[in-house]
């Protein structure tokens, strides 16, 4: 059955690949192929595009993605805020200086370096990236919390427009996290102004996603209404009980862009948890200047005090995780310190009674002890408002997650089992089990829909003259095996996944191939016909 990406009803068809293309979809009963594929009973689509991929690294220890291969994801999209260039001497010493489990050299200046230096390298899926705008403000101004001056906005944009050459789809911010939480309106105006002169849009993970949430949503509006671009909203959610009935207005001011004649859209992972840093929980003032300035604040007692007493006050500037899901609702999950890895899987309120602090000091002080953001798990969305978001018709999907293995390096930490699920969890628990969707329309959100959000030519539909990439799966067994307690599980159901004509999974396991490619966005200088 063939769910060609376009939303419309399945119907029973052939499809015929030749090289890296589609050359046909019709009756081929009378032809012989080079390759055949048996896929009676199975469905067959376009691969799927993870509109927020963290797979930057990831890829490097393990090309072949298999978290994600076997899940049908055949496009990885990175760049939330951060870019894996351009990167300067100063900013090039803070990648190697955080990195945690992965360690490797930074062998490229430039994004485009970066996307090139992956593809000689060989990867399983095609991938892609947005600028960040947070390594943007990085490399022109550090992590000073100003606004910057004319000619540093120039040279931010600037940067912008190079990145727009070399293939980048458009400017990302994720303004939640410091210093990227520095940047005002303006300064991210100016940034995608500059990305839509090359047809390149605006992203952002919103400045709350919390007390504020609204504002935010409005912020983002704002900024695709003054710069003229479309905009899409990372990771739609709902954080803290309190800020769950938001979501309605939430979805209305979005329409009543979309109305307007905006472009605007929005993407999600299929859990009710969200991950980031367990540095988030602190103010944002607290991180200026970087990870050693951070550190010496912790250290100094009337610093701390203050840093605690922020995080007690109610407000609706910054995201307080803490106050708003509380430390039962807080997993850790990622160390860098081998001292601290015994901790990982349990629950802040359970390491704070096994060393007698409050939650604010332990946070504080594991922050210390392990110098680094710290993974952590916050169980903080409702479950009614994920299925209420998942059938809106501008929603695409993405993991936020790295793309990984049950083997090696990634073993030392725990993730979120979005890593492993948030397609499969779709198309499983969503569609099969709780028809909240049809599988034709789930297919469009992770396909055609994110294709054309992004601009990408030739992908996200099973059509003559696009690329081959395509995912067979059973429909009646696809699922996501991850769970929270046990995440390291690879979902099932996939057979069969295609990266430009190349098998990457059959039957179901890795065949090792890295036919990945880099997928550049629409100001590409080096563009071709086709």
């Amino acid at each position: 059955m063939i769910y060609d990406g376009a939303g419309g009803a399945p119907y029973e068809a052939d499809v015929a690949v030749n090289g890296d293309e589609i050359a046909g979809i019709g009756d081929y009963s009378g032809a012989r192929g080079r390759t055949e594929i048996d896929a009676a009973g199975l469905a067959v689509s376009p691969g799927f595009i993870n509109m927020m991929s963290w797979a930057v690294d990831s890829l490097m220890v393990d090309g072949r993605a298999q978290s994600d291969i076997r899940q049908g994801v055949t496009l990885e999209v990175f760049g939330e805020g951060e870019s894996w260039g351009p990167v300067n001497e100063r900013t090039k010493e803070e990648m190697l200086r955080s990195q945690g489990d992965i360690r490797y050299d930074i062998e490229w200046t430039s994004l485009g370096d970066y996307l090139e230096f992956m593809e000689a390298r060989g990867v399983a899926p095609n991938f892609a990236s947005y600028i960040g705008a947070t390594t943007v403000r990085n490399y022109v101004i550090g992590e000073e919390d100003r606004a910057p001056t004319a000619e540093e906005l120039a040279a931010m944009q600037e940067l912008v427009r190079e990145a727009m050459r070399e293939g980048a789809l458009g400017v990302a911010s994720a303004l939640i996290y410091a210093p990227g939480f520095y940047a005002k309106t303006d300064e991210l105006v100016a940034l995608a102004s500059a990305a839509g002169e090359f047809g390149g849009m605006y992203t952002s993970h919103l400045r709350s996603e919390g007390n504020a949430l609204l504002e935010g949503v409005y912020e983002l509006i704002e900024i695709a209404r003054q710069s003229g671009v479309r905009a899409e909203i990372y990771h739609f959610k709902q954080a803290g009980r309190a800020n769950w009935p938001k979501i309605d207005a939430a979805i209305a001011a979005v329409e009543a862009a979309r109305a307007e004649g905006l472009e605007i859209t929005s993407d999600m992972y299929t859990y009710n948890a969200s991950s980031t840093g367990l540095d988030t929980t602190l103010p944002p003032w607290s991180r200026e200047g970087g990870q050693e300035e951070f550190i010496r604040r912790l250290k100094n007692p009337e610093i701390r005090a203050s840093i605690i007493a922020d995080m007690r006050t109610p407000t609706d500037r910054w995201a307080q995780y803490l106050a708003q899901n509380g430390p039962e609702n807080i997993m850790l999950v990622g160390f860098k310190s081998d001292a601290l890895k015994p901790l990982t899987g349990k629950r802040l309120s359970e390491v704070a009674a096994e060393r007698g602090t409050s939650a604010e000091d332990t946070i504080i002080d594991l922050l210390i002890e392990d110098n680094s953001r710290i993974d952590a798990i916050y169980f903080a969305m409702s479950e009614e408002n994920v299925k209420k978001a998942l059938v809106l018709p501008w929603m695409s999907i993405c993991s936020d997650s790295p793309a990984i293995a049950t083997e090696g390096v990634f073993l030392k930490s725990m993730t979120h089992p979005r890593t492993y699920g948030s397609f499969a969890r779709l198309l499983g628990k969503y569609v099969r089990e709780e028809k909240t969707l049809t599988l034709q329309e789930a297919v469009r959100k992770m396909t055609s829909l994110p294709a054309h959000n992004l601009r990408i030519e030739q992908r996200g539909l099973l059509a003559p003259g696009y690329y081959a990439d395509i995912a067979i799966f059973n429909p009646d067994t696809i699922t996501d095996n991850a769970t929270f307690a046990e995440p390291h599980q690879y979902a099932t159901g996939m057979v069969d996944v295609f990266v430009n004509g190349e098998a990457v999974l059959r039957d179901g396991e890795p065949t090792g191939a890295l036919p990945g490619r880099v997928v550049r966005g629409p100001g590409w200088e080096g563009r071709v016909a086709r």
